[in-house]
């Protein structure tokens, strides 16, 4: 299709399996899958390309920030992706997400805000006035 940017994804390297609970601050590079429960902030290592992966049994109770985010469970916190939010149709979300690309499936739930982030100027649409005033002077 055009217009659309295909994203590669890392492998996943590390996985918290359904009934694991991690409380504190989770850091990772590459891909982390989550089954489990995280109760603390989840931050990719800045400079990679880092994707979290988050099942319909997974929780994170903080902050998510990464580069790509792929989330069929749950995450009660504010999210900040770099490049591509998916949410799947299991997917809630109680917080801010900011993001450059963001997919939502039907039956996916974001109670918060939905912020689109981007590093170009921003377009503007409006008409100066000042300019067409000159012109006829």
């Amino acid at each position: 299709m055009l217009g659309r940017k295909k994203i590669r994804l890392p492998k996943i390297s590390s996985i918290l399996g359904e009934h694991n609970l991690i409380k504190g601050e989770l850091h990772f590079s590459g891909g982390l899958h989550l089954d489990g429960q995280v109760q603390g902030d989840v931050i990719a290592e800045a400079g990679s390309n880092a994707t979290l992966v988050v099942s319909r049994t997974g929780v994170v109770e903080g902050n998510v920030k990464v580069v790509n985010l792929i989330l069929d469970g749950t995450i009660a916190g504010d999210v900040e992706a770099e490049g591509k939010v998916q949410l799947m149709e299991g997917a809630k979300v109680a917080g801010t997400v900011r993001y450059r690309l963001l997919e939502m499936a039907a039956g996916a739930q974001v109670n918060g805000r939905l912020v689109h982030v981007d590093d170009g100027e921003p377009r503007r649409l409006e008409h100066d006035v000042l300019s067409d005033q000159d012109g006829q002077a």
